[in-house]
């Protein structure tokens, strides 16, 4: 497992000081909705060795504080960027409207800052990268074309067959995509892929 190593040989910092990541046990078992099953995780968890915090170290298919994988997710902000309501998702997806509503009210909230961010990724991975055009569907379906922008990029950078740009996007926000301040927060541009290819 990439984590594990990574994690046993000090390449993981601490997001609040910078220190060393060193294992420190596990957190509780939990499960994930993807679609059409369920994933069923225990996520390692690391101790910084500067300021002795301790941190849930997720997989790239999970999102701070989600019940659901973000392929999921994407696949609902997908849906909402070609026009459906939340309630037709939700039917889809077998998930709670107000749930998938919360996704795509928070996703939409940040559009300008994804848009920008994912799109500045794709034209610094390969110098003539497809970068999206504005959409019919406006801002919204203009971050998820973003995203997609950004994982094809990196799929020609790194000659790889197809990367998730969801589970880009999650690697990229640190599991913050739809989390609160994530759009004034660092994004992770040192090697987010790593974990992808």
């Amino acid at each position: 497992m990439v984590v594990e190593r990574r994690l046993r040989s000090g390449e993981l910092t601490c997001p609040g000081c910078g220190g060393v990541l060193a294992p420190w046990g596990w957190a509780r078992p939990r499960s994930l909705r993807d679609v059409g099953s369920s994933l069923r995780l225990r996520p390692r968890r690391g101790r910084c060795l500067a300021c002795g915090g301790t941190h849930v170290l997720l997989l790239v298919d999970a999102l701070v504080r989600r019940a659901d994988t973000v392929a999921a997710i994407g696949s609902a902000l997908l849906d909402k960027a070609a026009g459906l309501g939340h309630r037709v998702i939700a039917v889809r997806l077998g998930r709670p409207a107000s749930t998938v509503r919360g996704w795509c009210r928070r996703f939409g909230s940040r559009a300008a800052v994804v848009c920008s961010a994912f799109t500045a990724l794709a034209a610094t991975l390969v110098v003539d990268a497809v970068l999206p055009t504005p959409a019919a569907g406006g801002l919204f379906a203009d971050a998820v074309a973003a995203v997609g922008a950004a994982a094809a990029a990196v799929a020609r950078r790194f000659g790889v067959v197809m990367v998730s740009g969801w589970r880009l996007a999650a690697a990229v926000s640190v599991g913050r995509l739809l989390a609160p301040g994530w759009a004034t927060e660092s994004i992770n541009t040192s090697w987010p892929w790593a974990a992808l290819l």
